[in-house]
């Protein structure tokens, strides 16, 4: 994903008005969004039903730092909303964990309802336990009404270690898998998702908006898929 800060027209939902269903054909409608660095209000706010909002960054720095990436806490209404943090490093200070867990209280303290943290870390395949591990701390920490997310890679569904895989499923309650990286749809998409009944935990499927989707056969079917979010760009 993109790093930076959003922008507060980003969140003026209230007057934007609904928008058409699809962008184009086998594209889902914007039921759950992501929203990120820079993001102008669209119309594709205004269905989405859940809110993936990037509200801080765990820089790999000397020390390792939490640095906020919104300069107010956001009024989202009832909206379900997961609360998205930027992660660099898995070795955390004391201090970063009181930092995440002071702007989950600060958001929810604004009447936001806030259902889970999703952490947005590059983790690589070969090293999917000991980013479970790192996840289980984490999860102790949190309020015990508060879920807990990831994004993931595709290579996660055809090489991903067993053993990694099912320590994962142990601790998160749901995985989102992009299908992009930066600003274009990865080739081959399919090939991947074909391998998703490896995965054993329910995920999402993450898209770029504008970007190419066809969904793989029994994709609808598999018994772990809960929907889709969508990555929200500006229009070139």
């Amino acid at each position: 994903m993109i790093r930076a800060a959003i922008g507060l027209g980003a969140l003026a939902l209230a007057a934007l008005p609904v928008p058409v269903a699809r962008e184009r054909a086998g594209t889902p409608t914007y039921d759950a969004v992501w929203l990120w660095a820079g993001v102008k209000a669209q119309p594709a706010l205004a269905s989405a039903k859940r809110l993936y909002l990037l509200q801080g960054q765990v820089e790999a720095t000397d020390p390792v730092r939490y640095a906020a990436q919104r300069a107010a806490v956001p009024r989202l209404g009832g909206r379900e909303v997961w609360m998205v943090v930027r992660v660099e490093t898995l070795d955390w200070p004391p201090a970063v964990y009181d930092q995440l867990l002071a702007a989950l209280g600060r958001w929810r303290a604004a009447g936001n309802r806030v259902v889970g943290v999703q952490i947005d870390f590059d983790a690589r395949t070969r090293h999917l336990e000991e980013y479970a591990r790192f996840l289980r701390g984490l999860r102790a920490r949190l309020p015990r009404d508060c879920r807990l997310g990831i994004t993931g890679l595709l290579d996660w569904s055809a090489n991903g270690d067993p053993q990694g895989l099912d320590a994962l499923a142990g601790v998160v309650d749901e995985a989102v898998l992009q299908i992009y990286q930066g600003r274009h749809v990865i080739p081959g998409y399919r090939a991947y998702l074909s391998k998703l009944d490896r995965l054993k935990l329910p995920f999402r499927i993450g898209l770029l908006q504008g970007g190419e989707w066809q969904p793989a056969p029994g994709l609808e079917a598999n018994p772990y898929f809960r929907g889709y979010v969508t990555f929200l760009v500006n229009p070139a």
